[in-house]
């Protein structure tokens, strides 16, 4: 996972990134602030993935040479997992970088491929809004209560995990609502958004 990160941010840091594989569109200030937020939860990502590199490394060799490991590194690593993901789902879904295959949709034409994205989309809208609603008491607890894991010398709080649950899930639903809204102009005939032509088969 390390390693198309260390592209990315090898990407960001020239000025530029690759863009999405499903939409060909003027970029506006709102699309120019998402791409913004997204890459900088990419970078926080990869800055977490390769601390968590070094915390791992640091209980082997205390838990190995001093018989001292790392307090609170099951707990650190298991909620920093969660956070990863959630940090990474908005960049996967602006992207295009979901796991599909166009190999039935590809014989519907461009009509086909514009409906499999819009149903696609509100599909995703309902999903992640669903975790947005149910995380939010969770989190509001989590924060009021203190909820910790662990035990011991070292007790790690909950309630950034089940924020960045939240928020992340929050961002998706945005970016599905945009990728909606140009999916049903699309489909209506209002605009273009694809360079390939509706022949092309391919799995992201």
């Amino acid at each position: 996972m390390a390693a198309p990160l260390c592209g990315e941010i090898a990407d960001i840091a020239g000025g530029g990134h690759a863009p999405p594989a499903t939409e060909s569109r003027d970029d506006t200030v709102l699309e120019s602030i998402a791409n913004r937020l997204v890459h900088i939860l990419l970078a926080t990502a990869a800055v977490i993935i390769f601390s968590l590199g070094f915390l791992v490394v640091a209980d082997v060799f205390g838990r190995g040479l001093f018989n001292s490991p790392v307090k609170g590194t099951p707990e650190i690593v298991s909620m920093s997992i969660v956070i990863i993901c959630f940090l990474l789902a908005a960049y996967a879904v602006q992207s295009g970088a979901m796991l599909r295959t166009d190999a039935v949709i590809g014989m519907f034409g461009r009509r086909g491929h514009d409906f499999a994205d819009l149903l696609s989309a509100l599909l995703g809208i309902v999903f992640f809004a669903l975790i947005v609603w149910g995380s939010f008491e969770p989190t509001m607890h989590a924060w009021s209560s203190g909820e910790f894991e662990g035990e011991g010398a070292l007790r790690v709080p909950v309630w950034p995990a089940r924020i960045v649950v939240m928020a992340g899930a929050a961002l998706v639903v945005a970016i599905y609502l945009a990728q909606a809204f140009a999916a049903a102009l699309a489909l209506l005939g209002f605009m273009s958004r694809r360079t390939d032509t509706p022949t092309d088969t391919h799995v992201v």
